[in-house]
């Protein structure tokens, strides 16, 4: 079986020097945001708190613990969404098994319309090949990805059946570890307003400040692509398939919530909440691959 997931991924703006420029410094503003948080949580307000005593070194204690930990969890995500692989379609890819017609007769690309309604088998006219179920062609990539959900210029890179599980997992842990920074900075930023002295330089309190109005943006924007992600998820269909869906009476791969999720978090447990597949999953669960997805019995006739 064809596994791509492995193999660093490809630089999807390798046709487009603007974007791969805006790719780079979303990068940058990405690890900015860390860093000026990391300052005015860690290094400014509580770290110092550890010193204190009392409550005051308990709490401290506890928002460092969460804040490190969601970090980890969220820079482990984000880099895996960077560097891994969303999955392309291999050169004279075909079918294990044509249904249809069978494997004796050979499939030809004038059979086939570019986005093809009533067979299983579509062809690409741009990358000349045949395309897996809910593949999608990235002009910007100049490849077919499978089952593509967008491109993402804060990842530098595609979202697809590879690393979609990491992309959640990215925006689940950029929404905790933000909202965490927000809550934990907002005694301090109700502070600023107040008519009492407030300890600290000019520099640390400009950092808090901004940590804050920084940390409560990226909470409230990334609460709503997370959302719209979690209902994607629980129909099992992308952001580009959501538009197919609507013309669609029946959507074939929606085989219920739990399933549903299975499809792209596996079915082990314990790697539910990292960016990771169990080996056991990747052997048993051929959707993870991106090439092969169940879908209804009673749909299996029919095409999106």
């Amino acid at each position: 079986m064809y596994r791509s997931g492995a193999v660093m991924a490809w630089n999807v703006f390798k046709f487009c020097t603007a974007l791969r420029g805006l790719g780079s410094i979303m990068i940058l503003l990405v690890l900015g945001v860390v860093g000026v948080s990391y300052y005015a949580v860690v290094i400014t307000n509580y770290g110092p708190g550890l010193a204190a005593g009392g409550l005051d070194s308990l709490i401290a204690f506890i928002v460092l613990i969460l804040f490190h930990c969601l970090l980890v969890m969220l820079l482990w995500s984000y880099f895996s969404v960077v560097f891994t692989d969303p999955g392309g379609v291999p050169p004279n890819w075909r079918p294990a098994v044509d249904e249809e017609r069978g494997d004796s007769d050979p499939l030809t690309a004038s059979e086939f319309p570019p986005e093809s309604e009533n067979g299983r088998i579509r062809f690409c006219r741009k990358c000349n090949q045949l395309k897996p179920p809910r593949c999608h062609h990235c002009s910007v990539c100049g490849r077919c990805i499978l089952k593509m959900d967008h491109l993402c210029v804060w990842v530098v890179n595609c979202v697809g059946a590879l690393n979609y599980k990491y992309f959640l997992l990215f925006l689940f842990y950029t929404f905790l570890e933000t909202t965490l920074v927000t809550l934990s900075l907002l005694p301090h930023f109700i502070a600023f307003f107040s008519d009492g002295e407030i300890p600290g330089t000019p520099g640390t309190l400009a950092t808090t400040f901004l940590a804050f109005v920084l940390n409560l943006a990226f909470a409230l924007s990334v609460m709503g692509f997370l959302i719209m992600h979690i209902s994607l998820v629980a129909g099992n269909t992308t952001t580009i398939e959501a538009y197919e869906k609507k013309t669609t009476p029946k959507w074939r791969y929606d085989l219920g919530r739990k399933r549903n999720f299975e499809q792209v978090f596996g079915m082990d447990k314990k790697y539910w909440f990292v960016p990771a597949y169990s080996e056991e999953d990747l052997r048993r669960m051929p959707a993870l691959q991106g090439f092969e997805y169940p879908s209804k019995p009673d749909l299996d006739s029919q095409e999106f």
